[in-house]
């Protein structure tokens, strides 16, 4: 059956929300409507919806949120992940009135696994492996992958490779990192594949490739990829947080949109 975009939003909000949003997280707890979390890189707040808060009972509740990480953690820094469909429509200004900083907004973008998983021709010279296969070294595959997404993003996608490597190794059902490769060994493109326990959904994140290679069908390659692999370990469905760059190539390989998302971070003073 064919699945409007209405319905696989409904999927995302029933299936990707709250706790599984923080299944690798160190530790969470419920507050209100909100999940909060530690995790490796930080603080993270996500939430189903916000069950009518609004006003000053919806500035109370950013205002507690800041103080617990402040106060009751150590992280530098916390996230609070919103979406374009979330109400009250006035929440990114009250984010933005208690001293969070907005991040670029991405689309989120859903699809069937099984509509990207289409057969790619790579440029010529250029392999396309998973990490660790072959008794390749992962530290160095993962090490790599962050050192050419930090190329192309700015900053390390991979903010501690070994963090990601240990997942790789202690859970290969849920976690994959796939890498392209030129001639001469040097990677060129690199995304992760992650399964979200207990749904229908694997995410495809990091996906970058460098300037000169782009045009030439790698990404596209990737996602096939990552896809095939997504079904293999029983996905039904993918998701992405994309840029504007990436949203065109994921349409043309039949994602849709459904929302947008915007991170808004609290530093410590």
């Amino acid at each position: 059956m064919t699945q409007t975009p209405a319905d696989l939003l409904a999927a995302y909000d029933a299936q990707l929300r709250q706790e599984a949003e923080v299944s690798t997280a160190h530790g969470w707890h419920r507050h209100g409507p909100l999940v909060r979390a530690v995790t490796d890189w930080g603080g993270f707040v996500t939430y189903r919806d916000l069950e009518g808060a609004e006003g000053a009972a919806l500035d109370a509740l950013i205002a507690d949120t800041i103080a617990w990480f402040r106060d009751e953690t150590e992280v530098s820094s916390f996230e609070w992940k919103s979406r374009g469909h979330d109400a009250p429509a006035d929440l990114p200004e009250r984010l933005l009135a208690q001293g969070l900083v907005a991040d670029p907004t991405e689309t989120v973008m859903i699809g069937a696994a099984e509509r990207l998983d289409v057969p790619v021709d790579l440029p010529a010279g250029v392999l396309l492996r998973r990490a660790g296969d072959d008794g390749a070294d992962l530290l160095a595959d993962a090490t790599a992958a962050s050192k050419m997404q930090a190329a192309v993003f700015g900053r390390d996608a991979i903010a501690d490779p070994s963090v990601l490597v240990n997942r790789l190794i202690e859970a290969p059902e849920l976690y994959e990192l796939w890498l392209a490769e030129d001639e001469h060994g040097a990677v060129v493109s690199a995304g992760r594949l992650d399964i979200v326990p207990g749904t229908e959904f694997g995410g495809l994140w990091g996906g970058a490739v460098l300037a000169d290679w782009r045009g030439r069908g790698i990404y596209r390659a990737m996602v096939a990829a990552r896809a095939r692999s997504a079904i293999r370990l029983g996905a039904v469905y993918l998701h992405s947080d994309c840029t504007d760059m990436s949203r065109p190539i994921l349409e043309r390989s039949g994602l849709v949109m459904v929302t947008t998302t915007t991170p808004y971070n609290w530093t410590r003073p």
